[in-house]
């Protein structure tokens, strides 16, 4: 029996143990659902602390549960590692690392190359590597696959490698890896076979002609979301001036049943993948000779909108005598969206640095962040403020950023002095004046 036919079989059967590299918001909720299917996993990640607290039962994802995991550990079917040596038990190896952006808004693939090398030093026969980080098309060819070749083992007879681009959603109640189709592509037909057979699994695969393929689905499908979020984020700060509701005009719009899909505008884009991803595609473009104009629009004008929110709320603080330097301002929801305590390239951190940048004095409240993180361009070490009628009308301006299912808007509206609503947050709170100012 070939490599190919014995993994398959091992993957059928549930003998293949699968490992998974990176434990956050991607590799840990694919370790749960690989569990569940009768798998047994091991994950790995650099961050000790992870590891001794799902070994310990506690979770560092809060909206992920923690009593699946401590079920498999219970039943022998999970382990947590820092050292890599142990990769070699793994038939399956799931890549799940952080690619950011560098200042330069070029791709960061540091993570990725030396998980790719600390893999390629330990692949054995009969292992199946798969991608699932976010990356430019041509990666998973270009970069890992040289990699992992250089043994002189060869992809699709020896080894295997596929791309499969991550869909987690953080906090969605609705979809999950378990009810989420995943693209597959592989580096060659064998690859991709392996690779279908794994995620058949836990959901249902849907196997395209390449990686390169798979990889230009993720781009597209957050490329889609990053463009229309600009285009109503320009049409909310033209209808602010023209008196009328973005937020109704959207909803009307949403009952025509063809033709129309629903964005919302924000104070500006967050999360790992809305950000970051279109610019991957727009880096490798470059190599083209082809400029990806739409990219590069879109991301004007969302990264435009938090420095839109601090305007709104000058001019507001305006109306009543004060200016920014030296007011007191509140704001609510760290978290790039609501109910998941994930911060990551949140517009709340440019909000608030362009308000200290102003003079203003900045605090936070938000319920699933009880402290601020360093991030890669910012360093507050603030701590949440508690959300009291005596916190809200101390400030002289509360600005709601995130708009949590925790939060009663009516109350923060009844207590504060002013509110800006990013979110639309406040519809329906009647008899507040002039009190509340969308932004």
């Amino acid at each position: 029996m070939n490599e190919k036919a014995k993994l398959i079989k091992m993957i059928e059967d549930r003998t293949a143990k699968v490992g998974i590299i990176g434990l956050g918001y991607v590799g840990l909720p694919l370790a749960i659902h690989f569990g569940a299917s009768g798998f047994r996993v091991l994950g790995f990640d650099l961050d000790s602390d992870k590891i001794d607290k799902l070994l310990k039962g506690k979770s560092y994802i809060k909206h992920v549960p923690i009593e699946p995991v401590t079920g498999m550990i219970r039943e022998k079917r999970f382990d947590a590692t820092t050292d890599f040596g142990r990769l070699k038990e793994a038939d399956c190896i799931l890549i799940c690392v952080p690619t950011p952006l560098t200042d330069k808004m070029e791709p960061d693939l540091t993570y990725l190359l030396q998980t790719t090398e600390t893999i390629g030093a330990r692949l054995r026969k009969g292992q199946l590597v798969i991608l699932e980080s976010t990356t430019y098309p041509g990666t998973t060819e270009e970069m890992l696959l040289p990699r992992l070749r250089d043994g002189g083992m060869a992809a699709g007879s020896d080894f295997f490698l596929a791309y499969s681009p991550e869909r987690e959603d953080p906090g969605n109640k609705t979809f999950s890896a378990s009810n989420t189709p995943k693209v597959i592509g592989g580096v060659t037909p064998a690859c991709l076979e392996v690779a279908q057979a794994l995620y058949n699994c836990i959901t249902r695969a849907v196997p395209v002609s390449s990686a390169r393929a798979a990889e230009m689905v993720k781009i597209l499908e957050n490329t889609y979301r990053s463009v229309n979020i600009a285009l109503v984020n320009e049409l909310k700060v033209l209808a602010h001036k023209m008196g009328i509701d973005i937020f109704e005009v959207i909803n009307a719009a949403a009952t025509k049943p063809f033709g129309f899909s629903p964005f919302y505008p924000g104070p500006g884009l967050g999360g790992h993948c809305i950000p970051i991803d279109p610019f991957y595609l727009s880096w490798k473009a470059r190599e083209y000779d082809f400029s990806t104009r739409f990219i590069h629009l879109a991301g004007e004008i969302n990264v435009s909108m938090p420095a839109y929110v601090v305007e709104k709320t000058a001019e507001a603080l305006n109306r009543g005598r004060k200016s920014v330097n030296g007011s007191r301002i509140l704001v609510l929801g760290v978290a790039y969206k609501k109910d998941v305590d994930d911060e990551r390239e949140s517009p709340s951190y440019v909000i608030m640095k362009m308000l200290l940048e102003r003079g203003a004095e900045v605090s936070y409240n938000d319920p699933w962040i009880p402290r601020l993180r360093p991030t890669r361009k910012h360093d507050f070490r603030m701590q949440s403020t508690p959300l009291t009628p005596e916190t809200l009308a101390k400030a002289d301006a509360v600005i709601i950023v995130t708009d949590h299912s925790a939060y009663d808007f009516a109350d923060i509206v009844n207590n504060a002095r002013l509110v800006i609503d990013t979110r639309n947050a406040t519809q329906g709170i009647t008899g507040a004046g002039d009190k509340i100012v969308m932004a």
